[in-house]
């Protein structure tokens, strides 16, 4: 009784600060919905592309800002923005792998009589560009702060790598459904999350993440070879939708596959690797 009372005259924001640093996660899940739908809903009411570019702020604004809800450095939180130091695979498999996905697409549409044109490249090779920077600068790209430098670390303390990264996916394809405007969204964030996993993991780099995906974007938007009024329809999917999911779920189920299930996370480490990385904020703060 005496507790519960001590709990009703705790102020609504200490019981607020208190839930958040038991539950960080959940507290940055439902704080970067809180910040980007607001936003997005004033897109669609006429606040245009700027509002859009607001709201895709919400994960990395919520990941600083729980971040120092619980006691840790936003500089600890950041600095994995600026750890290029790796190897040269992993800046391959941040740059080139939407390519080879959407090269076997592409190779699959063929077989199915589609006939993708390869032609088109240098014709869409200014889009593609334009919208690799413009994710990597100020568009997607600077959630990776909050999904990857954040939220995966700590879910990974409790959960398994397969399973922290669909509970993640899980989160981060439901925050695009106002965008895209229909549940189905949340499938290509789940699958795709997989990939970001075994990077972050094998690298510690939210800047790699940054970059995959700022290149999955343009590559989705313009590496399907097929003129535009092929790639129109009128139904929720088409063949093209589903040969480009396919190709995503398997390239996943071979990832999980190869590494065993620990995406990039070896057994005898997985909890310490975890455990350190989602607690580098914390000794920032001490320091």
């Amino acid at each position: 009784m005496a507790t519960a009372l001590e709990h009703l005259r705790t102020p609504v924001p200490g019981r607020l600060r208190a839930w958040g640093r038991a539950h960080p996660v959940g507290a940055f899940v439902l704080l970067t919905y809180a910040l980007s739908f607001p936003l997005w809903a004033l897109a669609q009411l006429g606040g245009g592309f700027a509002a859009i570019l607001a709201g895709g702020l919400g994960p990395p604004v919520a990941a600083v800002l729980v971040t120092r809800l619980t006691g840790g450095s936003a500089r600890g939180l950041l600095r994995g923005l600026a750890r290029w130091r790796v190897p040269g695979r992993y800046w391959a498999f941040a740059l080139v792998l939407p390519a080879v996905l959407f090269a076997v697409v592409n190779l699959v549409l063929l077989l199915l009589g589609r006939a993708p044109d390869p032609s088109l490249l240098l014709e869409r090779a200014p889009a593609f560009a334009g919208t690799f920077l413009l994710v990597a600068t100020l568009g997607g790209g600077l959630e990776e702060v909050g999904w990857r430098g954040f939220a995966l670390p700590r879910l990974e303390r409790a959960h398994s790598p397969v399973a922290a990264t669909l509970l993640l996916g899980l989160a981060w394809g439901a925050w695009h459904v106002p965008l895209y405007g229909t549940p189905a969204a949340i499938v290509v964030p789940m699958t795709l999350a997989f990939f970001y996993t075994w990077l972050y993991n094998r690298t510690g780099s939210i800047l790699l993440c940054l970059l995959l995906h700022a290149s999955f974007t343009p590559a989705q938007d313009f590496l399907v070879l097929l003129p535009e009024d092929a790639l129109a329809h009128e139904g929720l999917v088409d063949v093209t939708d589903l040969v480009l999911l396919g190709v995503y779920v398997a390239a996943a189920a071979a990832l999980v596959l190869l590494t065993r299930g620990r995406l990039g996370l070896a057994p005898a480490t997985a909890t310490a690797t975890a455990t350190a990385t989602a607690t580098a904020t914390d000794d920032e703060a001490e320091r």
